[in-house]
């Protein structure tokens, strides 16, 4: 049977979006972050990135929650546009716009409004400004269609819906009025069966809530070691 591994933030919930909608079995493993689990010998033979998710297929291991979907989209051959050249280049642009943009930048968001331990105005600007930009580009483009791929629901709105869900999170209370595309779009999906399995993946296991120095040092190790 297929392995997840996961934590409570947005990246597994896609993955377990992508699952539950394919129905295929899993079994869902935790790594608690703030333990420091991602830094373990055993998880980094799997992912030695030390993040979440990743996923253990027979003898074929793939992390990163785009290179995951990616995968699992061509496996099963389910959630995937049109088989066409034009088709093909929109999901590859899309779903690497999540992970280079969408996702770095609300997460980086979150980091210097929320956990930084020194409050950096430019560096909370700067991301904030950026969060807001690429979901914006999401806002404009799902204003001519319902989904980022046209009429048909793919593996690129199983990424956006990870973290576009959590505008509020990323950008503060209200931010949905800037978004009204978007936040139609997500209210449509997170009301998805799979959705909502997927969304309390995280209730699955209790994970530590503290953030103390020991989570401090196992998520942002920049904080605890030299590195200049």
């Amino acid at each position: 049977m297929l392995k997840l591994y996961y934590s409570g933030a947005p990246n597994p919930a896609k993955v377990a979006l992508f699952l539950e909608e394919a129905g295929m079995p899993y079994e869902a493993i935790p790594v608690d972050t703030r333990k420091g689990e991602q830094h373990s010998p055993e998880y980094l033979k799997i992912n030695p990135n030390a993040k979440v998710p990743a996923i253990v297929d027979g003898d074929v291991v793939v992390f990163d929650s785009s290179a995951i979907l990616l995968y699992l989209a061509d496996k099963t051959g389910k959630f995937l546009p049109a088989k066409t050249d034009k088709a093909r280049g929109e999901l590859l642009s899309w779903m690497f716009f999540v992970s280079s943009g969408v996702g770095p930048y609300a997460g980086q968001s979150v980091h210097f409004r929320v956990y930084a331990p020194e409050k950096i105005p430019y560096a909370q600007n700067r991301y904030a400004f950026e969060a807001q930009r690429h979901f914006k580009i999401l806002d404009d483009r799902l204003s001519k269609q319902p989904y980022m791929l046209g009429d048909t629901y793919t593996i690129v709105d199983m990424n956006v819906w990870g973290w576009a869900r959590m505008v509020p999170t990323v950008l503060g209370e209200g931010a949905w009025d800037k978004f009204p595309n978007l936040k139609r779009y997500i209210d449509g999906i997170n009301a998805r069966p799979a959705a909502k399995i997927a969304g309390a993946l995280k209730d699955r296991h209790k994970f530590k809530a503290e953030m103390d120095e020991q989570a401090r040092k196992a998520m942002f190790g920049h904080m605890s070691e030299n590195v200049a």
